[in-house]
């Protein structure tokens, strides 16, 4: 091989990578001095809930929360109106919600009429409404609605009225409270319902639809399980603002209920402000209940969406497409 014919010179090897890079950590010197006041503002509050006398934890506080009163207050007032209220409330407003979304005029501003009003009242002026609905209505009766129809025209000696009950009974019972909240709930429930049913792909019903699922069964069976992600969690934030709109009771007028027997100790007892507490300490005692629940229906709803890759699983490479 002639000197002219050999092989040319490889190229030589790329220079080596420089060293690791001595990095120097940012300082975060603003979230330092947001540690140290969050800090010294806890110990602050700690220090006043542990020496302040204004409190008197052991004879007036806690002792107060375990009066009989106030347990049944706690369960009838508090726990039962606020699970009847929601189980009304999320049941009329996915009624409401479906008729708002159908293609009838007629349902379609009736559902919207429904929120209107009962969005605009005030829950307390409609539980007082609820209390002294005897003045306007002293019995309300399902049936016929006016007697001279079954005694002029038909003949007969009294009117078809197949069920009735007394207004003055509900304006004063646990009853009323679950009636007038509920009504209450219905119309923001119908709302939250609307945004989640429209949350999911209208091809979801046609699909359904294109099956042979009537519009009534897509509806059960394929839209509300899928809106369920979008209605759970601020549902969970209704039936918190809930436990605490009992309070609200006393518009009845209704003496079973938390608060209200807690301030009946406290105007005997003169200690207003420890029994505020206590009321305060039961209240959160529910909320964080109800927080867990709701955390634990937007996981079981919230499956499938959005989830992350599991431990130890390795992303699959495409055919050709090498992983570097």
């Amino acid at each position: 091989m002639s000197p002219s014919e050999a092989p040319a010179e490889a190229p030589s090897a790329a220079p080596d990578r420089p060293g690791l890079i001595d990095a120097v950590p940012v300082r975060h010197v603003g979230r330092w001095v947001a540690v140290v006041v969050i800090a010294v503002l806890v110990a602050m509050f700690a220090h006043l809930l542990l020496t302040n006398a204004a409190f008197r934890w052991t004879d007036v506080t806690f002792p107060a929360m375990v009066q009989a009163p106030v347990i049944e207050g706690l369960i009838r007032g508090t726990i039962v109106v606020t699970i009847g209220s929601m189980l009304l409330g999320v049941a009329l407003g996915v009624v409401i919600a479906i008729m708002r979304l159908s293609p009838n005029k007629v349902l379609s501003y009736t559902s919207w009429v429904y929120t209107w009003f009962f969005r605009a009242i005030p829950r307390y002026v409609l539980l007082f409404i609820i209390g002294n609905l005897a003045v306007v209505l002293p019995r309300i009766d399902i049936g016929i609605p006016f007697d001279f129809i079954a005694t002029d025209l038909l003949g007969l000696s009294s009117s078809f009225r197949l069920l009735g009950f007394d207004t003055q009974q509900i304006g004063t019972s646990i009853a009323g409270g679950i009636l007038g909240l509920g009504l209450s709930e219905a119309a923001y429930m119908a709302e939250i319902a609307r945004a989640g049913i429209l949350s999911v792909d209208r091809g979801q019903d046609e699909a359904a639809q294109a099956l042979g699922m009537s519009r009534g069964k897509a509806m059960r069976r394929i839209v509300l399980p899928q809106a369920m992600r979008v209605i759970v969690p601020p549902t969970g934030n209704e039936a918190i603002a809930m436990v605490k709109d009992t309070s609200l009771l006393i518009a009845l007028p209704l003496g079973t209920e938390l608060f209200f027997q807690l301030r009946a100790i406290g105007s005997r007892t003169f200690a207003v402000f420890p029994v505020a507490v206590a009321a305060t300490l039961w209240y959160l005692v529910l909320g964080s209940v109800f927080m867990a629940v709701q955390y634990f229906l937007e996981q079981r709803f919230g499956r499938g969406f959005g989830a992350t890759k599991a431990p130890g699983v390795q992303p699959v490479v495409a055919v050709g497409q090498g992983g570097r």
